[in-house]
């Protein structure tokens, strides 16, 4: 059993591990054979195509490591097959094309193709349920699956769990489920790994291909040494820090940075709303200066509307509900979950501020993806507030260059939508700015007073001059009242 967390920094042997060698700048030639399922050509597989195991094939067969993409869905499977990505991320489309028509990546439903790999990354989802535990369903199922796939192999085969699990998930669910299923015993003709992802939608594609770290937790060296020998010819001299601890140590890893970050959300938002009770005072200034202290670090100190996205929240729920379960109360986490959610509520608060009441006022979100570069509204700020805009009665109309799609998913007629921002700006009563994509952020102050029939502007993004808007009805989050100031 592996002991205490060790790091890697040797490019060629560490803590036991034969490193092989291969160029960091490893080219794959034009013309490549087509990949047979039946020979070792394929080296990995990776079971979930969602947004982590797509990205994570991508980059993986961008560096000439045939890759296998499994997903039950079949719609998503043929729209892979045709190098086309069915999520938004930035640089994914060409990538994706590209590996597909070198016949780097091939996707299927089938899961016994599995067994045509050396190793198999876990990817599928673990949702919440309703008390904030992570659903192992998805998991139990593709493990059962993969071990059935893997039961006449005769050659090893190292599975790795990248979804995000609470600790203990590794090292119990996956392997009872994976040696039941395959009738072989971890440590011997199989290899289990915990290597959680830290991938941000928007920059996942840079974040793969030059991560900061690697983690992987693991209770046997053979295990460790398949996986980080795959690691060392997907980044040769690039090679990034590796932690090597347990698969529990490893699960936490994951749990602790994200409730981290969100915690320094949580905070700077509760520095800025008192920021808006001292005149002269803008919180981006606050953020600025502690942020230059490298105890502190500037990253995840823009005061907000709350954090959204399919990570944050799920894994603070998870967290906790595990905590707890321990006989645990993370007073800390709580309070961060409590302080995002209350967050919205300022924001409809301020714009209700401005307008007096909502009842029958037209609101213009501008921005429903909850990060600029993707189409994600999965536990969104502004999901949360149109819906608390809606139980006051106004009338919202959004608009959002990449998000509309998902959002028409969740309100189908419930609010109406725009083309594009000055459309949705148009006879408005107040515009909300929910997202900072760029070209939300190159609206002028002119273009709020043409266009709104009042021209009364909630910046909950901080994404303008209050100079510039100054002779509007401007608020913004974490910027207290003007001061005057002595000539």
């Amino acid at each position: 059993m592996l002991g205490s967390s060790q790091t890697i920094f040797s490019l060629s042997h560490s803590q036991g591990i034969t490193f092989c060698q291969q160029s960091p700048d490893f080219i794959v030639p034009d013309k490549v054979p087509p990949c047979n399922l039946k020979t070792k050509s394929a080296s990995i597989s990776i079971v979930g195509m969602g947004y982590v195991g797509l990205c994570t094939a991508a980059t993986f067969a961008s560096r000439g490591i045939r890759t296998i993409g499994i997903d039950i869905d079949q719609a998503r499977v043929e729209q892979i097959r045709r190098g086309k990505a069915p999520l938004h991320e930035p640089q994914l489309d060409s990538m994706l094309k590209n590996v597909v028509r070198r016949k780097l990546l091939y996707a299927t439903s089938d899961i016994s193709v599995a067994a045509h790999t050396d190793t198999t990354f876990l990817t599928v989802g673990t949702p919440s349920q309703p008390d904030g535990s992570i659903d192992l369903s998805y998991i139990k199922n593709a493990t059962e699956d993969l071990g059935n796939a893997l039961r006449e192999k005769h050659d090893y085969h190292l599975v790795v769990v990248k979804s995000t699990v609470v600790p203990g998930s590794t090292n119990g669910t996956v392997k009872r489920f994976l040696e039941q299923s395959s009738r072989k015993v971890i440590g011997a003709e199989l290899g289990l790994c915990a290597n959680p992802e830290f991938l941000k939608e928007g920059t996942a594609i840079n974040d793969a291909l030059h991560p900061d770290k690697i983690v992987i937790g693991s209770n046997d060296k053979k295990s460790v040494n398949e996986l980080a020998k795959l690691y060392r010819r997907f980044y040769g001299a690039t090679l990034p820090p590796v932690i090597l601890t347990s698969p529990e140590a490893a699960e936490l890893v994951k749990y602790a940075s994200n409730a981290f970050l969100a915690t320094k959300v949580s905070f700077i938002n509760t520095i800025a709303n008192i920021a808006e009770k001292i005149p002269g005072v803008d919180v981006g200034t606050i953020a600025e200066a502690i942020g230059l202290d490298p105890r502190i670090g500037s990253l995840f100190l823009k005061a907000g509307p709350g954090y959204g996205g399919s990570c944050f929240h799920k894994d603070l729920q998870a967290i906790i509900n595990y905590s707890q379960n321990k006989n645990y109360d993370p007073i800390l986490l709580r309070a961060t979950e409590e302080t995002n959610e209350q967050q919205t509520s300022r924001v409809v608060g301020m714009a209700e501020k401005l307008l007096g009441s909502l009842p029958s006022k037209r609101i213009a979100v501008l921005g429903l993806a909850f990060k600029k570069d993707t189409d994600d509204i999965r536990e969104a700020a502004s999901i949360r507030l149109i819906n608390q805009l809606k139980k006051k009665g106004a009338r919202v109309i959004a608009y959002d260059p990449m998000a509309i799609p998902n959002t028409k998913k969740q309100f189908p007629d419930q609010i109406d939508y725009a083309e594009n921002a000055q459309s949705a700006l148009r006879g408005a009563d107040c515009a909300i700015i929910m997202t900072e994509w760029d070209l939300i952020r190159k609206l002028k102050a002119k273009d709020f007073q043409e266009y709104m029939k009042t021209p009364n502007i909630v910046d909950a993004r901080r994404i303008y001059d209050p100079e510039e808007f100054s002779l509007l009805n401007y608020v913004s989050i974490g910027l207290g009242p003007r001061q005057e100031r002595n000539s």
